[in-house]
């Protein structure tokens, strides 16, 4: 690959807001829309007051996630668009599985978080989910972008190998330069048949600090990011601006809108 050239190392959605990464290939995105089945799903808290009818954007502490629950990296979630049917596994084993749209299968599903998460939970975990809504960290839809240059920079600094997943990036990319992907906030990249628009960068809390495999809060990232860099951001978001289908192995081009 030519130096400079970035394309699309990985693709991965998070069907349960918090909790693990399932890898695909490609994804069909449309207008303002997100990664199809990326965090369709939440864990929340019994106090939660979400309603499915008129889904409104709420703050991720309304939900189970790893800045205060690590014990989730433990655990890995499947779940098939299709049937509906979420599965969760721990160590390689399914421990409980449901059809989310029925109200058996989502009760099979909290039953099991309630007792795995009991000295966590305010009040008993239920799994919300609504037509076309998904749990973002922020409000509206968008995908978040990882530069694997920049991780292994960071790397250096925190002097420990550091995954990329623990920063829950939809796209990860490889062959841009450290930190590049900083210089294409406020610009618009085209990766695939799709095309973006990059608003900002991505400031980072302490869920990066719990490893994606082990579960242990075994990292300080964000001191080291502090200390090395002087801010705690890793990645950057995009919005989708023209439809299309974005596989791995896409060439990641900024677009230059000035006319000059």
């Amino acid at each position: 690959m030519p130096r400079g050239m970035a394309r699309l190392a990985a693709l991965y959605r998070y069907p349960v807001k918090g909790m693990s990464a399932e890898a695909v290939e490609t994804a069909d995105l449309e207008i303002g829309g997100a990664i199809p089945h990326d965090r369709v799903l939440a864990l929340a808290h019994g106090s939660t007051r979400f309603d499915p009818e008129a889904p409104e954007w709420m703050s991720k502490t309304n939900f189970f996630m790893l800045q205060r629950n690590e014990r989730l990296a433990a655990l890995g979630v499947r779940f098939d668009p299709h049937s509906r049917v979420l599965t969760v596994s721990r160590d390689g084993r399914a421990v409980a599985r449901g059809e989310v749209s029925t109200p058996v299968g989502r009760a099979v599903i909290e039953q099991f978080f309630g007792a795995y998460l009991a000295d966590e939970a305010r009040g008993a975990p239920r799994l919300v989910a609504a037509e076309g809504h998904v749990f973002m960290d922020v409000p509206g839809k968008t995908l978040s972008l990882i530069n694997r240059a920049s991780v292994k920079d960071l790397e250096r600094v925190a002097a420990a190998p550091v995954d990329p997943l623990r920063f829950r990036g939809n796209l990860l990319i490889e062959g841009a330069e450290p930190w590049a992907e900083f210089g294409w906030v406020g610009r618009e990249l085209a990766i695939g048949q799709a095309r973006f628009r990059v608003p900002e960068r991505i400031n980072r809390c302490a869920a990066v600090n719990v490893d994606p495999v082990s579960a242990k809060r075994d990292l300080n990232l964000l001191k080291s990011l502090m200390t090395g860099y002087g801010h705690t951001d890793m990645g950057i978001y995009l919005e989708v601006i023209a439809p299309g289908r974005i596989a791995v192995g896409d060439e990641i081009r900024p677009v230059d809108t000035d006319p000059r």
